[in-house]
Order: C-alpha cells, then structure tokens, then sequence
C-alpha cells in the first residue's frame, strides 16, 4: 500500500503551525484539509484527552456558528497523535486564508468560561471525559503562536 498523504511530512522537522496538509476533489468541489499542529512531534508532551474532547467541542461550536465559515465547515477534530487537529474546508484554500478564522476559534477557547457545549449525557457519548482549564491553556498557547505566525509555519517543511 502507500504511504498516506499525513505519514510523508516529515515529523522530525515539524514545528507547531497552521499547514495545509491536503486538497481533495470532490466532484467539482475542492476540500482543503488543514492542519492545526500545536506541539512539535516526538518532542513535546502531548494533549491529554480530555482538554482534547473539550477543545473539539468548542471549535465545533465556533466554527459551525461563525457567520463567514459556517457553511463551508466540513469537519473539525483530533488527530490520533494528540498532537493537533485537523480542519476541512470547502473550498481551495491556503493557511493565510483561514488564519484570522483559526486565530478568532482558538481566542473562543482560550476566553471560554462557564458549560462546554454538548458536555451531557444526552449530548455526548463520553461528556465526562473533559478539562476546561487545560483546553483554555492550549488554546492560549496556539491563539499566542499564531498572532505572529511566521511564513515558515504556514507550509509544511521540505
């Protein structure tokens, strides 16, 4: 088989950012998936799963209620290495497109105080997997690197 699109970068040189990991035609349409890397790779401590969850929830929240993005908002969540998340967007896209969009979502999690939306029973199949501080600290942390975000950041590393 081959390697996947996400298992060529190289994770040595990676560093935390704002990267387009990949486009994808669908039909006429093109899907840009983003990804949003907050620690550097094997060399970082990673997210644990609950400000994970929670930031999930919260960006969900922002990005499907946001009045310019939300209805070109395909998908937000984790990747499996705990390390960022991944964003799908409609439509063919760079990272100085949707910046302000990542920064204005990461600001919400940062600032967000009080009940986590869809954090219940009835809601979520795992609502009492959560940690608000923790997801208001990595959103503090990634909203701070991408205020100066440099070009480097912003496409993957040869």
């Amino acid at each position: 088989m081959e390697k996947i699109t996400s298992f060529t970068i190289d994770h040595i040189k990676l560093q935390p950012g704002l990267y387009v990991s990949r486009k994808d035609r669908v039909g006429s349409e093109t899907v840009t998936t983003f990804d949003l890397r907050l620690t550097k790779p094997n060399d970082e401590p990673v997210m644990n799963t609950a400000e994970v969850h929670t930031m999930e929830h919260l960006a969900a929240t922002y990005l499907r209620n946001e009045p310019e993005w939300k209805d070109r908002v395909l998908y937000f969540g984790p990747m499996g290495c705990r390390t960022g998340f991944y964003l799908l967007l409609a439509g063919d896209l760079e990272s100085k497109d949707v910046l302000e969009l990542v920064k204005g979502c990461f600001c919400f999690i940062r600032d967000f105080k009080g009940e986590v939306p869809g954090a219940s029973a009835k809601d979520c199949g795992n609502y009492l997997d959560m940690n608000l501080p923790m997801a208001n600290y990595w959103g503090a942390k990634y909203a701070a690197l991408l205020e100066n975000i440099t070009q480097d950041r912003l496409v993957y590393p040869e």
